[in-house]
């Protein structure tokens, strides 16, 4: 087995996590490649640089690997997954973050996990993505436009509300007065979405969901598409540019640029293993069931 392992920062538990999950899988039939940057932030903060300096690092990946783990909160599995892209490499997430949907293995659960993947005991959860095309070229996403959780426009350098209008499958729905309008995966609809009113989806619907940021039309409430929609948007308002965000990525378009958003042509498989799920991660994440007289 050949897995790659990422991360992006350093808090309490990133070493201990990586210190348990080096020193369990060094004693397995198992290749292991740090990615570069993240072993170069490992080493620095360590007593102990050389342990991290004698695996294998990486800085792009490819179809031989068999899985990538991702050590941090979900934050950190959107960045992978631009390393991962159309690769089909499952990945699965270390939560040393805080709210972790996404990244569910627990420090404490390390070592029992990994042995479970590695025998095999596990499911696939393939989770749909986000695609963005637009006329006007944008070198800041150009060959990453794709999200796992939203896309999301929004207002720049200003207090004053954008327009947002919104066509879907060619056919004219509504002008949205708003601070943005935030366009979900079911990943996502546990994210951004959810904090400005959005439902909460589960993985496996073939749904999109459409979110305004702060509506100023009152009756705008969010809206459950199917996820074959191609969905048109076009913002207009005080200032002459306007903000585009796929997951964590920013990027700054003209206003009456045409953005085209659909399901990308590709998934990423998450591993789900067979003790989680994603009703059991809602409720402990959710605190659903916490009533004294549940």
């Amino acid at each position: 087995m050949k897995i790659a392992i990422f991360g992006r920062f350093n808090n309490t538990y990133t070493l201990t996590s990586v210190d348990t999950l080096l020193n369990y899988v060094s004693k397995k039939e198992v290749d292991i490649y740090i990615e570069s940057q993240f072993s170069d932030l490992l080493s620095s903060v360590s007593s102990n640089n050389a342990f991290y300096r004698s695996f294998k690092t990486f800085e792009t990946l490819n179809k031989s690997f068999d899985l990538l783990i991702s050590i941090g909160g979900d934050g950190t599995i959107l960045r992978a997954i631009t390393f991962v892209k159309d690769l089909d490499i499952p990945i699965v997430g270390i939560n040393t973050g805080r709210l972790g949907f996404l990244a569910t293995i627990q420090v404490e659960d390390i070592e029992k996990a990994i042995q479970n993947i590695i025998d095999g005991r596990y499911k696939i959860s393939e989770r749909s993505l986000l695609t963005l095309e637009s006329p006007s070229k944008n070198k800041e996403i150009s060959s990453l436009n794709f999200a796992l959780n939203e896309i999301a426009v929004s207002r720049k350098n200003t207090t004053s509300m954008i327009t947002v209008e919104t066509l879907l499958d060619g056919e004219y729905l509504t002008s949205y007065w708003c601070d943005g309008l935030i366009i979900s995966t079911p990943t996502g609809s546990t994210g951004y979405s959810l904090s400005c009113g959005g439902p909460v989806i589960t993985p496996g619907a073939n749904s999109f969901v459409l979110t305004p940021i702060a509506p100023h039309n009152l009756s705008a409430r969010p809206l459950v598409i199917p996820d074959s929609t191609e969905i048109q948007l076009r913002v207009s308002g005080r200032e002459e540019q306007h903000l585009v965000s796929l997951d964590s990525r920013i990027a700054t378009f003209n206003n009456d640029t045409i953005l085209e958003i659909k399901k990308a042509n590709f998934k990423i498989k998450m591993i789900d293993l067979l003790d989680e799920s994603f009703l059991k991660t809602l409720r402990k994440k959710m605190l659903w069931g916490e009533d004294s007289r549940n």
